[in-house]
């Protein structure tokens, strides 16, 4: 009798090890995909419905820095990642040697200048301190944004991934003081100026189009994108992703969220 219920204990938890191993498998319609809080992780919610009704699980991982999301997502940890534009993946690719592509773009968030200290780019006072992204694309924008407003020259207003080094014009005696991304909000009672992207100034309450001094074009190239590793782009749960961002729905979810134009669809 002994022996028998050793070997219904050892069915019994061999078919448990089984069956976990199955249900394991259906996560295959999972999509787990990283991003920034807002706007991406928001846009990322509102249409779980609408993958649920496509067949897939979306889970929304949230990080908060420009880095981990790409190493999550070239380790496998994560399918996709939604909080970068094409000239900072290509940048990031080129830089660790990833392998990460563009599934399709899906809004732009207009890079502004933000002060708290002057209300216009004129009244800004020779040696005024400037932040700016620290990675090489956004610093390379933020560049750009001041070299549109004529607070500096540029040796090729083409390159996206100028340098303070390439300046070859500063009127003002700018200086520039080089920081994290997420973190230029929170040095902006400290510094003349910061130039930050739109997803770390929506939640700080920064509005471009009423607080930034200088706010980058429509025609910008920074289009932020869906990024999944080589080979996925045509993987039917980022396909239906795409497809579910790329919507009316999300278009007026922007439109009524942003009225101000701090997100505008492309699609």
């Amino acid at each position: 009798m002994k022996k028998v219920f050793t070997l219904l204990l050892v069915f019994a938890v061999c078919f448990s090890v089984f069956a976990g191993g199955a249900s394991e498998k259906k996560t295959a319609n999972r999509i787990v995909v990283g991003a920034t809080p807002e706007p991406h992780a928001e846009m990322l919610r509102l249409v779980e419905d609408d993958m649920k009704s496509a067949g897939y699980e979306l889970v929304v991982k949230e990080f908060t820095d420009y880095v981990t999301p790409n190493t999550a997502l070239e380790d496998g940890e994560i399918d996709a990642n939604f909080f970068q534009h094409l000239p900072y993946m290509n940048s990031f690719n080129n830089e660790h040697g990833y392998h990460l592509v563009n599934a399709g773009g899906i809004h732009i968030e207009p890079l502004a200048l933000y002060s708290k200290k002057v209300s216009s780019v004129g009244d800004l006072k020779d040696g005024a301190v400037i932040a700016i992204p620290n990675d090489p694309t956004n610093e390379g924008r933020a560049l750009l944004l001041l070299a549109s407003c004529g607070l500096i020259g540029l040796k090729d207003v083409s390159n996206l991934e100028s340098t303070p080094m390439d300046i070859v014009s500063n009127p003002k005696n700018l200086r520039f003081s080089e920081i994290e991304a997420a973190s230029l909000p929170r040095v902006l009672e400290d510094v003349d100026g910061a130039v930050i992207n739109g997803n770390y100034a929506i939640p700080a309450g920064l509005n471009a189009s009423k607080d930034g001094l200088a706010v980058e074009g429509a025609d910008s190239p920074y289009v932020n994108i869906i990024a999944v590793k080589e080979g996925n782009k045509s993987n039917p749960a980022v396909v239906a992703l795409v497809n579910a961002l790329q919507s009316q729905k999300v278009r007026q979810w922007v439109n009524d969220r942003y009225p101000n134009g701090e997100v505008v669809p492309v699609f």
